[in-house]
Protein backbone atom coordinates (compact mmCIF):
# COMPACT_ATOMS: atom_id res chain seq x y z
CA UNK A 1 0.00 0.00 0.00
CA UNK A 2 1.55 3.49 -1.16
CA UNK A 3 1.15 5.98 0.98
CA UNK A 4 2.96 9.81 1.30
CA UNK A 5 0.36 12.20 4.04
CA UNK A 6 -0.12 15.43 2.54
CA UNK A 7 2.52 18.14 3.66
CA UNK A 8 -0.40 20.30 5.15
CA UNK A 9 -1.75 17.17 7.78
CA UNK A 10 2.41 16.66 7.89
CA UNK A 11 3.30 20.43 8.79
CA UNK A 12 0.08 20.70 11.42
CA UNK A 13 -0.41 17.64 13.22
CA UNK A 14 1.80 14.72 15.12
CA UNK A 15 1.75 11.64 14.06
CA UNK A 16 0.55 8.83 16.79
CA UNK A 17 0.61 5.42 14.88
CA UNK A 18 -1.09 3.45 12.57
CA UNK A 19 -4.39 1.38 12.63
CA UNK A 20 -4.83 -1.31 10.23
CA UNK A 21 -6.16 0.77 7.44
CA UNK A 22 -5.00 4.50 9.02
CA UNK A 23 -2.77 6.67 10.31
CA UNK A 24 -3.59 8.25 12.83
CA UNK A 25 -2.40 11.95 13.73
CA UNK A 26 -2.48 14.50 16.58
CA UNK A 27 -3.99 17.80 15.35
CA UNK A 28 -1.24 20.61 16.94
CA UNK A 29 -4.61 23.26 17.87
CA UNK A 30 -5.04 24.05 21.08
CA UNK A 31 -8.69 22.50 20.97
CA UNK A 32 -9.93 19.15 22.64
CA UNK A 33 -8.22 16.27 21.66
CA UNK A 34 -8.89 16.58 17.82
CA UNK A 35 -7.10 13.35 16.24
CA UNK A 36 -7.16 12.65 12.55
CA UNK A 37 -7.66 9.64 10.76
CA UNK A 38 -5.87 9.41 7.54
CA UNK A 39 -6.33 5.93 5.30
CA UNK A 40 -3.12 4.85 3.73
CA UNK A 41 -3.41 5.12 0.19
CA UNK A 42 -2.49 7.58 -2.02
CA UNK A 43 -4.39 10.20 -4.39
CA UNK A 44 -7.31 8.65 -2.33
CA UNK A 45 -10.03 11.50 -1.91
CA UNK A 46 -13.25 10.08 -0.92
CA UNK A 47 -14.77 7.84 1.77
CA UNK A 48 -17.02 5.96 -1.52
CA UNK A 49 -13.54 5.88 -3.33
CA UNK A 50 -12.85 2.94 -1.06
CA UNK A 51 -13.55 -0.73 -1.25
CA UNK A 52 -16.53 -1.78 0.50
CA UNK A 53 -14.12 -3.64 2.91
CA UNK A 54 -12.35 -0.65 3.73
CA UNK A 55 -15.14 1.52 4.22
CA UNK A 56 -16.43 -0.84 7.09
CA UNK A 57 -12.95 -0.87 8.44
CA UNK A 58 -12.73 3.04 8.61
CA UNK A 59 -15.97 2.81 10.39
CA UNK A 60 -14.40 0.50 12.76
CA UNK A 61 -11.58 2.78 13.46
CA UNK A 62 -13.44 5.71 13.43
CA UNK A 63 -16.00 4.35 16.02
CA UNK A 64 -12.76 3.29 18.26
CA UNK A 65 -11.25 6.60 18.10
CA UNK A 66 -14.58 8.06 18.96
CA UNK A 67 -15.41 5.87 21.75
CA UNK A 68 -11.42 6.98 23.18
CA UNK A 69 -12.05 10.35 23.23
CA UNK A 70 -15.58 9.98 24.91
CA UNK A 71 -14.46 7.79 27.72
CA UNK A 72 -11.46 8.81 28.44
CA UNK A 73 -11.49 12.51 28.26
CA UNK A 74 -15.44 13.00 29.01
CA UNK A 75 -15.76 14.73 25.90
CA UNK A 76 -19.55 16.80 25.78
CA UNK A 77 -19.61 15.42 22.24
CA UNK A 78 -17.48 14.00 19.51
CA UNK A 79 -17.29 16.04 16.13
CA UNK A 80 -16.33 13.77 13.00
CA UNK A 81 -15.59 15.11 9.93
CA UNK A 82 -14.10 14.71 6.14
CA UNK A 83 -14.01 17.89 4.82
CA UNK A 84 -10.87 18.19 2.32
CA UNK A 85 -11.08 21.46 1.01
CA UNK A 86 -7.69 22.51 1.61
CA UNK A 87 -6.30 19.49 1.56
CA UNK A 88 -7.71 16.88 -0.68
CA UNK A 89 -6.18 13.64 0.40
CA UNK A 90 -8.87 11.79 2.88
CA UNK A 91 -9.03 12.53 6.14
CA UNK A 92 -11.02 12.18 8.54
CA UNK A 93 -10.75 14.49 12.23
CA UNK A 94 -12.21 13.94 15.73
CA UNK A 95 -12.68 16.65 17.80
CA UNK A 96 -13.63 16.36 21.36
CA UNK A 97 -15.65 19.16 22.18
CA UNK A 98 -16.55 20.83 25.63
CA UNK A 99 -19.10 23.13 26.55
CA UNK A 100 -16.03 25.61 27.74
CA UNK A 101 -14.01 25.22 24.24
CA UNK A 102 -13.15 28.39 22.83
CA UNK A 103 -15.60 27.59 19.73
CA UNK A 104 -18.52 25.58 21.10
CA UNK A 105 -21.12 25.56 20.47
CA UNK A 106 -20.13 26.50 16.88
CA UNK A 107 -17.99 25.14 14.34
CA UNK A 108 -14.31 24.73 15.01
CA UNK A 109 -13.21 25.77 11.65
CA UNK A 110 -12.45 29.90 11.55
CA UNK A 111 -13.41 29.95 15.40
CA UNK A 112 -10.59 28.51 16.84
CA UNK A 113 -7.74 31.37 16.97
CA UNK A 114 -5.24 29.02 15.42
CA UNK A 115 -3.35 28.50 19.41
CA UNK A 116 -1.75 25.95 19.32
CA UNK A 117 -0.08 23.69 22.23
CA UNK A 118 3.30 24.09 22.91
CA UNK A 119 5.78 21.12 21.72
CA UNK A 120 6.29 20.02 25.51
CA UNK A 121 2.39 19.76 26.02
CA UNK A 122 2.23 18.33 22.56
CA UNK A 123 4.64 15.70 23.27
CA UNK A 124 3.06 14.42 26.66
CA UNK A 125 -0.52 14.36 25.40
CA UNK A 126 0.94 11.96 22.01
CA UNK A 127 2.29 10.08 24.46
CA UNK A 128 -0.85 9.93 26.57
CA UNK A 129 -2.93 9.12 23.38
CA UNK A 130 -0.59 6.55 22.08
CA UNK A 131 -1.38 4.76 25.42
CA UNK A 132 -4.65 4.62 25.04
CA UNK A 133 -4.76 4.05 20.99
CA UNK A 134 -2.95 0.82 22.40
CA UNK A 135 -5.56 -0.31 23.60
CA UNK A 136 -7.22 -0.84 19.92
CA UNK A 137 -7.06 -3.76 18.26
CA UNK A 138 -4.24 -3.55 15.19
CA UNK A 139 -2.85 -0.19 16.65
CA UNK A 140 1.09 0.44 16.43
CA UNK A 141 2.69 3.47 18.01
CA UNK A 142 5.21 5.87 15.35
CA UNK A 143 7.60 7.63 17.61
Amino acid sequence: MSFTLHPRLMADTTVLGDLPLSQVLLVKEALGPWLILVPRYDALREIHHLSEQDQQQLMRESSAVAALLEQDYQAEKINIGALGNLVPQLHIHHIARFSNDIAWPGPIWGNTKGIQRNEEVQHALAEELRQELSNIAGFTAIN
